[in-house]
């Protein structure tokens, strides 16, 4: 877990209208830093290659659903990052009255639009906002779905919680809870899609995850992300969790840490395969990679500062079959040389794409979600502690099918293992 700063604020912030809402900051910090860490890996390919994948010029705008009266994530989220702007919502007027001092105490008016809402409004205005497309929202739904559901969930405590329940009755009670609430953001991004990079959630119970993933699954997503936050020291002898759920509509997946000991079953297929090719220098990985890349139908870019190269491919292109049609293809292609005239044509236009046309192809960003590439995948050379050869790590970062992903790591394995004691 990320530990929480010393200083959060640049000037004071009213402590008391914090405690009525969240007396825990380390939770809301670590959402804010997952949130952060979704974006730095999801938003380009340059983001692969930089230590934090954290761009200091990009201008970022969020939306915190509920904000309360504290308006704490906004704060922290401008706190961390200079270009970020918010827009932060929640229907009880007093918690916007609340918020908007805070704001005004931290001098981000500038940066942080309070914006009451009535409890049958969209939770994710984009239209009334005049906002075309947003990074991401986030959110810190009640739990529970009725005052007498929270009463009576009070009274079981045999001794007091680890984590008080200080906010007003809006910021705990929701019709249907926490799941339903859930449902609800995930039906409205359903119709806005890529006009939201990342949706995410907190969630209060364990049970609500199952619950909110297969509703996930049921909508048609591919792209999601689960976090546990835990709160108290390691000495406690029960420590509160929470979790973060996170989906997006686009084809850029997180490349990201520990899970945290999230079960399996709800994180999606593991996005990270590794191998070790012993007897190997990374210059002569490098050089493999090369060697097999260059024979396929795909975009491929390694950066030796980096040891680490970026790629995509629009297709399987790897298998016996893709590569016998390849070179079925450039054979048709050399016979036709000497002609001139209708070269390119009697293939159908499949001529192989060279690296500049799909290089400008992803550097148009409007074009970004309608022409995902099939697989995209990150390789990252490095040497293993022991020092031992070399070990390739494979990180799948764009695409929806797992068969896919599972399939050339499959292939890159049998293709690198021949390159182990041939030093280089």
């Amino acid at each position: 877990m990320h530990p929480a700063p010393r200083t959060i604020y640049s000037n004071d912030v009213d402590f008391a209208a914090l405690a009525r809402q969240d007396p825990d900051f380390n939770r809301c910090f670590n959402y804010i830093l997952w949130v952060q860490d979704l974006l730095d890996t999801t938003t380009s390919d340059d983001d692969y290659y930089r230590a934090s994948g954290y761009d200091e010029e990009r201008e970022v705008v969020g939306l915190d659903i509920g904000t309360g009266s504290s308006c704490i994530y906004p704060l922290l989220g401008c706190a961390q990052r200079p270009k970020w702007r918010f827009i932060a919502t929640d229907i009880d007027e007093k918690n916007i009255s609340y918020a908007r001092r805070n704001i005004l105490l931290n001098d981000l008016k500038s940066r942080i639009r309070p914006l009451h809402r009535k409890p049958e409004d969209p939770l994710i205005p984009l239209d009334e906002l005049g906002i075309e497309k947003m990074s991401f929202t986030l959110t810190n739904p009640p739990f529970h779905p009725s005052a007498s559901s929270l009463l009576a969930s009070a009274a079981l405590k045999s001794r007091p919680p680890h984590s008080a329940c200080t906010g007003a009755l809006v910021e705990m009670v929701t019709p249907g809870g926490e799941t339903a609430f859930a449902a609800r953001l995930i039906a409205e991004s359903a119709v806005l899609r890529g006009h939201v990079r990342w949706f995410t959630t907190l969630l209060g119970k364990y049970s609500s995850v199952g619950v909110v993933v297969e509703e996930l699954k049921r909508k048609g997503v591919r792209n999601w992300d689960v976090r546990a936050f835990v709160q108290g020291t390691s000495s406690s002898s029960s420590r509160t969790r929470r979790w973060g759920v996170g989906w997006s509509w686009g084809g850029r997946r997180p490349v990201l840490g520990d899970d945290h000991g999230v079960p399996r079953g709800l994180l999606p297929f593991p996005g990270r395969f590794a191998v070790l090719v012993p007897g190997a220098s990374v210059r002569g990985v490098a050089g493999k990679l090369e060697e097999v890349f260059g024979g396929m139908d795909l975009r491929w870019g390694f950066r030796p500062e980096f040891s680490a190269g970026v790629g995509s491919a629009r297709a399987n292109v790897w298998s016996r079959a893709a590569r016998r049609q390849q070179q079925q293809q450039q054979q048709r292609v050399s016979g036709e040389e000497g002609g001139g005239e209708g070269r390119g044509e009697d293939d159908g236009g499949q001529n192989l794409r060279n690296d500049k046309e799909m290089k400008d192809d992803d550097d148009d960003d409007d074009s970004e979600e309608d022409e995902e590439p099939a697989l995209g995948f990150k390789v990252q050379l490095r040497v293993p502690e022991e020092g031992n050869g070399t070990e390739v790590v494979v990180s799948w970062v764009r695409g929806s099918e797992s068969v896919l992903f599972e399939s050339f790591c499959g292939m890159l394995k049998r293709r690198l293992i021949v390159v182990g004691g041939g030093g280089g």
